[in-house]
């Protein structure tokens, strides 16, 4: 399964903001199972880096994204997944579109994010990270 993460579940995990790190750190994980791949994008790190370097300071919002990059894979944003979240009329949230966008480039079929309505115009399923440990784990 392809899962895309959302910046504010790196966050999540780069901060250990509870109460959401108990299933952020879950999710995460699944990079290390046979069957997942995870990942996000190169603007989604740069927002995770931005308020981990608040929380920890620079030299240690760095090593914890290196950390994290070793075990995720990186989507890509290019000319072609930004022309298309310009042109998405219901992609209002210019941001939101290229996250959507990078997601789709990469085929994942969930977007994990805590922020559910900033993906009102996704085709692909979008769950905040403890509904979708629910959804497929705890069953």
């Amino acid at each position: 399964m392809r899962l895309y993460l959302d910046a504010n579940v790196v966050i999540s995990v780069l901060n250990k903001e509870y109460p959401l790190f108990t299933y952020s750190s879950r999710v995460m994980s699944l990079a290390d199972r046979p069957g997942f791949e995870v990942f996000t994008s190169p603007l989604a790190l740069a927002i995770a880096f931005y308020f981990a370097s608040k929380k920890s300071g620079e030299v240690s919002a760095k090593k914890k994204i290196d950390l994290l990059t070793n075990r995720i894979r990186i989507s890509t944003i290019n000319e072609a997944i930004t022309k298309k979240a310009l042109e998405n009329p219901q992609a209002h949230d210019f941001e939101d579109g290229l996250q959507y966008y990078s997601a789709m480039d990469q085929a994942c079929e969930v977007i994990i994010t805590e922020d559910m309505s900033d993906f009102y115009f996704s085709e692909i399923e979008v769950l905040g990270c403890e509904e979708f440990m629910s959804h497929y784990f705890d069953r």
